[in-house]
């Protein structure tokens, strides 16, 4: 156990040495350092949200389970009360600052989930496409799917990002910014999934819901080595090669200083749904 000061307050840190993916070696301090690492590109889509916490403090091969009451926090922690739909009010985690993040990392905590409404529960200010992959297609099928989805915004005027989900998915966010109506933002998901009409991709539209949770992009996965929910280029995602989407903690740091953050655009880009179902009319 070692007690250390990160960004002027004092983290208790423990069982550095406890690896979280066997099939690497990958341990507790290096999850620790992958986010230490990428936090400042990683904090601003988290920070002033409610936070599912992904713990696996056993590892990956152990059962990992959702932490949302935000348990033994330090007092300096921020937290907010939520709702859920059973009616019972859970406080969470909100990580703000680095601190914060190491904090919820000592935890065990591998993937960081967080619940993307807008300035109140009622609007949302991004819409979500969640491209799921049904067997036997994979990721590459989902890239093909979001590359026919991004031309199909770019009708309707509208920019989009890209992010491996770590695992066979890829998540497709258009930034709003401003107020939107949940339910006006999935009868547009829904829309353009019914026009997609993919019989082996899920667009899962439930992602725009103020109770559903998504990982984060720079989140690392519970997967079987460790794999980070990165931020993509559409260029990459028409490559055709699963090896240019697939990212581990080691080659973030690089990434990032090559590229810097291709997501960035999603806090930032205002624009406005159409009122119409198709251009033009």
């Amino acid at each position: 156990m070692a007690e250390v000061e990160v960004a002027g307050r004092r983290v208790r840190l423990t069982s550095l040495d406890k690896v979280l993916y066997p099939a690497t070696g990958f341990t507790k301090k290096d999850l620790i350092a992958y986010y230490t690492a990428v936090a400042d590109v990683l904090l601003p889509y988290i920070a002033g949200r409610p936070l599912t916490l992904g713990r696996w403090p056993s590892g990956v091969d152990a059962r990992g389970f959702a932490q949302m009451e935000c348990r033994g926090a330090p007092s300096w922690m921020t937290t907010a009360p939520l709702r859920l739909l059973s009616g019972e009010v859970r406080n969470y985690c909100v990580v703000g600052d680095l601190a914060a993040l190491v904090w919820v990392a000592n935890l065990g905590t591998i993937e960081l989930h967080p619940y993307w409404f807008g300035a109140s529960e009622d609007e949302t200010r991004i819409a979500i496409f969640d491209l799921d992959p049904q067997p036997p297609a994979g990721l590459l099928d989902a890239a093909k799917a979001a590359l026919a989805l991004r031309e199909l915004l770019a009708q309707r005027g509208l920019e989009a990002f890209a992010k491996t989900s770590g695992g066979d998915g890829v998540h497709v966010f258009v930034p709003l910014n401003v107020a939107h109506d949940y339910a006006r933002v999935r009868t547009f998901c829904d829309e353009l999934a019914a026009e997609l009409a993919l019989s082996n991709i899920n667009v899962d539209c439930a992602q725009n819901h103020p109770r559903r949770s998504l990982a984060a992009p720079y989140s690392l996965r519970a997967a079987d080595t460790p794999v980070v929910s990165a931020p993509v280029s559409w260029d990459e995602l028409a490559s055709g090669r699963r090896e240019l989407l697939t990212f581990t903690p080691e080659q973030m740091g690089e990434r990032l200083r090559t590229l810097g953050d291709l997501f960035r655009p999603v806090l930032e880009l205002e624009q406005r749904l159409p009122l119409t179902r198709r251009p033009g009319t």
